[in-house]
């Protein structure tokens, strides 16, 4: 088998031989019910083959989906002029990027289409471009824009650049709904969707279908279709990794599926990583390691944001179906961009509860925080985790606090923005990245033990105090008995109690017992 690995031409994937995981009958059913349409996906979850199988279908190239479902349905396969555009070929860190690639890609069909336009703004001139390939071929015209938003999420950061891209945008996805009569299909597809006075403020023909039950697999791979598709070559990825083949699919489950854009759907595995598990024969966090923005970090610490709090997190329908370019809400992005997914639903106040997909996004992501909250590098992260763990399997907690003393040291002020809350982000990441059993915050009849961490032999009972005293809190953790729902277990119960100060931004001493 051929994995189409960084492979998003259709045309090319068939002819060429490689796998294809049958989408046609979805697109069959997207074509027939409607016109202007949204798909909201995180990256690298297949949405540049989705647009190109809709340029090879819509341009009659029957004999590309010989032995899909759409070679059934489909009676006319008649041929219509496509405009697809592209904006992921730059990296908009100046104004001029936008229109050079706007009018690379409108000259280009311009000249197809012999169209010359009046208004010689951007969107004039796809407006006139639409109005020209209908003319000129007699059929209604088909849009499809890759990537819609790629040049505001580039500008994160630079706010007079970000509006002036907006402002750009809004005028030319405008036109779709002006030129209705002229379109016989379109599909936008990006990682978000901007929303209150952003790009599709005036297109109210646009079907958004992000969280569309119909949909939601129209991207990405279902548990049938992995197992359809890929058996022979899962039984092959068991073998090279000495596990049966039901082991190999628990592990492909629990490392990248779990995607769900709505409550009640089937979880959704990520594709990248598949074809990536399948041609390398091993696990390991693939979609992770293409990049995550810094953007979406900066959003954390910009709103203050207590990182336990990402796990079981209630959102209403509203807060995630758009971004607001002036809002500080970390949720929203990080459920669109794929780092969060719906894990749940309450009925009671109509909201969806949010958690990771898998083991790939989540163990990749805490990983990704660490050098944001301290001055530790990328590369330094495993050696510090190691001698964390070591010193905590051996049961030595003056060692631990030493190694947080000195991780803590390492913060600069300016990465700092509300201390409690910043060294409570510290400790999470740490004690997540370690592997153990944690939980921030656990609930006890008495309180609340801050940190909870266990192995075979230890548990620990942690208590942070911020400008107070050590004994201040191990006296809580004792007042409270902390200890008493662990004492029947068998494993040695060791506490801490520490306390942060806000002067040396640090812990600057504890107590254990």
């Amino acid at each position: 088998m051929i994995y189409p690995i960084g492979r998003q031409n259709f045309e090319n994937l068939r002819n060429d031989g490689f796998v294809y995981v049958d989408k046609t009958a979805l697109i069959y059913k997207l074509v027939k019910e409607g016109c202007v349409y949204f798909l909201s996906r995180p990256r690298r979850f297949g949405k540049s083959l989705l647009l190109s199988t809709l340029e090879a279908y819509f341009t009659g190239k029957k004999e590309l989906f010989k032995g899909l479902a759409i070679e059934n349905l489909e009676k006319d396969w008649l041929e219509y002029p496509v405009l697809h555009l592209d904006l992921n070929a730059k990296k908009f860190d100046k104004a001029q990027d936008l229109h050079d690639i706007l009018n690379a890609q409108l000259h280009h069909y311009e000249q197809k289409y012999d169209s010359k336009a009046v208004d010689t703004s951007v969107e004039g001139r796809f407006r006139a471009v639409i109005r020209a390939a209908k003319e000129k071929t007699g059929r209604n015209a088909v849009v499809l824009i890759d990537e819609y938003d790629k040049p505001i999420l580039q500008a994160t950061g630079n706010e007079l650049l970000q509006e002036e891209f907006r402002n750009t945008l809004k005028a030319f996805y405008g036109v779709l709904k002006s030129a209705d009569a002229d379109l016989k299909f379109a599909l936008l597809t990006g990682v978000t969707k901007f929303g209150k006075v952003s790009v599709f403020s005036d297109l109210n023909n646009l079907r958004d279908i992000s969280m569309s039950t119909q949909f939601h697999d129209i991207c990405g791979i279902t548990d049938d279709e992995l197992h359809n598709v890929f058996d022979e070559e899962i039984q092959q990825l068991a073998q090279d990794n000495g596990q049966t083949k039901e082991e190999a699919y628990a592990t492909l489950k629990r490392n990248y599926d779990g995607y769900h854009f709505n409550y009640g759907t089937n979880g959704l595995y990520n594709p990248f990583s598949i074809l990536w598990t399948l041609s390398e024969k091993r696990y390991s966090n693939y979609w992770f390691k293409t990049g995550t923005p810094t953007y979406l970090v900066e959003l954390i610490k910009k709103a203050d944001f207590n990182i336990e709090e990402l796990s079981n997190y209630a959102a209403s329908e509203e807060q995630l179906n758009s971004v607001h370019v002036d809002d500080i809400d970390p949720i929203p992005v990080l459920y669109q961009s794929g780092y969060l997914t719906i894990a749940g639903y309450d009925s009671r106040f109509d909201s969806f509860i949010l958690n990771y997909p898998n083991e790939e996004v989540k163990a990749g992501f805490i990983k990704f925080l660490l050098p944001f909250y301290t001055r530790t590098k990328d590369k330094q992260a495993q050696t510090i985790i190691s001698k964390f763990v070591t010193a905590i399997e051996k049961g030595n907690a003056q060692e631990f606090m030493l190694q947080l003393q000195s991780l803590m040291a390492g913060t600069p002020y300016e990465l700092v923005k509300e201390l409690e809350n910043h060294y409570q982000n510290v400790i999470y990441i740490i004690t997540k990245l370690m592997g153990f059993y944690v939980q921030a915050e656990y609930r006890t009849m008495n309180g609340r033990i801050d940190l909870l961490i266990g192995t075979k032999e230890y548990l620990y009972i942690i208590e942070l105090k911020f400008n107070g005293s050590a004994q201040e809190a191990m006296q809580q953790i004792n007042n409270k008995d902390y200890s008493l729902p662990f004492e029947q277990q068998n494993r040695k119960i060791i506490k801490i109690g520490a306390n942060v100060s806000p002067r040396t931004r640090n812990i600057d001493n504890w107590t254990i017992e």
